[in-house]
């Protein structure tokens, strides 16, 4: 049996809960922190699917189903990424108030050690939470961040095909 790893990331963010939990679960425009892909779901309850697509709808990067749903601390869901034929993980967001700040944990569990998705969700957990943070307390990702999605946004068309919507439905 492979050996399952847990990762931690927590950020504590100048910013008010309910401003947080919008960023992490809205769906009516792309998610800033969630590498700029929109969430589609039919609805944020356990037992909902949820798929996290391109801002232009025609790639799946991510697909899952909401496993708990508790506004505004926690929200999680499992996890697997449509390029790869990993098992999927789980997916945990707490929040905390902490006196007039947030303490945002997100937390993967599950995750197969070596896989591919193993080294993206550990390094990609880390950019979240940092860019999380900075559009709380600025209003915008970091440089970086916002040059690495117009980078993404370039090599779209280079997507696998198996990453395309139309093999991913709601």
């Amino acid at each position: 049996m492979a050996n399952k790893i847990r990762s931690v990331s927590t950020v504590t963010i100048n910013g008010t809960m309910d401003a947080v939990w919008r960023e992490i679960t809205k769906t009516d425009e792309v998610q800033k922190c969630m590498f700029n892909m929109q969430l589609h779901t039919s609805g944020l309850k356990p037992g909902a699917k949820i798929f996290m697509r391109s801002a232009d709808g025609k790639y799946t990067g991510v697909v899952g189903e909401v496993i708990d749903f508790d506004p505004p601390h926690l929200y999680s869901h499992t996890f697997q990424f449509t390029n790869y034929d990993d098992p999927p993980c789980k997916v945990i967001y707490e929040l905390k108030d902490i006196g007039g700040q947030v303490e945002f944990s997100l937390i993967i569990e599950d995750l197969v050690e070596g896989t591919k998705s193993a080294k993206q969700m550990v390094s990609g957990a880390k950019m979240i939470t940092n860019t999380l943070k900075s559009i709380i307390e600025t209003g915008k990702p970091s440089f970086g961040v916002r040059m690495l999605y117009v980078l993404f946004k370039l090599m779209a068309p280079l997507n696998p095909k198996r990453t395309r919507s139309e093999y991913w439905q709601e």
